[in-house]
């Protein structure tokens, strides 16, 4: 792994021991992973905050060309470089074993420009301390969509939360946030593949695969620090493009034999209505005709094709199982 350890542990654990809001917290080791780009400007006071709810914080300098690592080591974080630039995906699946190696037992990640507020760390864990979940997501639409978000944000929000539910099978309400905690244990079951922000849907979806018990815990997000250099709209449509990808390798039922089953349909029907107008004597004509057969080829391949990847992949699964 092409990686560097740029800060000890010892100076930061013994800090911690002498924090008396860590150690009401919670007897279990929480560690939280801040995957960083360029963020200098605001690692530093994210660490520094982080470090009072938290036993052990890891930043993931994902290639920066910044003092994100210099900033993030001086505030006390472990530091971990990637050389280049891998994106979030590989951050988080750097971080997980990082924390694994640190003895964590519950595992938080956060986005490090200091959208996040780490002194609700406490109540987004508190489900899994209490046995009640396996993973908690922070939703910043718990009570529902904010009315003052521009109207294209709330449309993109909406339909990446319901194709992401459709690929996972649960009911999340915010299915992009960054700010999220994990039972120590459910390490494992995570690709952390998704290039970008795209690994958040994907995350729920290994988590839904999985069976974890899911929990959601409202939080608050500044916009004001938002320093994205991606357009939303653009974003928004990776995303969506990762998900159904997705969804046409674990659920091709939904992929492609539902559209292919109404192409088909549609044919079927179309080729009634030309059957009755060929009957009472009205002329069939070629552009139709020939959109009716392939609705209907193509329909039928589309949903004989989803049908057969279904079959395969239930075969996988009761391998792996036995």
């Amino acid at each position: 792994m092409n990686n560097e350890i740029l800060v000890g542990k010892s100076t930061q654990r013994t800090a911690q021991k002498q924090n008396p809001c860590v150690q009401g917290t919670s007897p279990q080791n929480v560690t939280v992973i801040l995957p960083a780009f360029n963020e200098e400007v605001s690692i530093g006071s994210v660490v520094l905050l982080t470090r009072y709810y938290a036993d052990s914080v890891i930043v993931v300098d994902d290639g920066s060309s910044d003092r994100t690592a210099e900033i993030a080591r001086k505030a006390g974080a472990e530091v971990i470089v990637h050389e280049v630039n891998k994106g979030k995906g590989a951050a988080l699946k750097t971080g997980f074993a990082a924390a694994d190696d640190l003895g964590a037992d519950i595992i938080v990640t956060m986005d490090s420009d200091g959208q996040h507020n780490p002194a609700e760390i406490p109540k987004l864990i508190e489900p899994i301390i209490k046995g009640e979940a396996d993973m908690v997501n922070g939703s910043r639409y718990l009570n529902g969509l904010d009315k003052n978000t521009p109207a294209y944000r709330r449309v993109g929000q909406t339909i990446l939360d319901e194709v992401t539910n459709l690929n996972s099978g649960l009911h999340i309400t915010d299915s992009q946030s960054g700010f999220r905690a994990f039972s120590a244990s459910t390490k494992d079951i995570f690709r952390f593949k998704a290039q970008g922000m795209a690994i958040e849907s994907e995350m729920l979806a290994d988590a839904g695969k999985s069976g974890l018990r899911i929990a959601e815990v409202e939080i608050g997000v500044r916009y004001d620090v938002d320093c994205s250099t991606e357009h939303p709209i653009k974003h928004g449509f990776g995303v969506l493009l990762m998900i159904l990808k997705d969804i046409e390798f674990n659920k091709p039922l939904y992929y492609l034999t539902v559209p292919g089953a109404a192409l088909g349909i549609g044919g079927i029907i179309m080729g009634a209505l030309f059957l009755r107008e060929f009957v009472i004597g009205k002329n069939l004509y070629f552009g139709p005709t020939i959109l009716m057969v392939l609705f209907i080829i193509v329909g039928s391949f589309m949903a004989l094709t989803g049908i057969l990847l279904h079959s395969i992949s239930a075969i996988l699964r009761d391998s792996r199982i036995n």
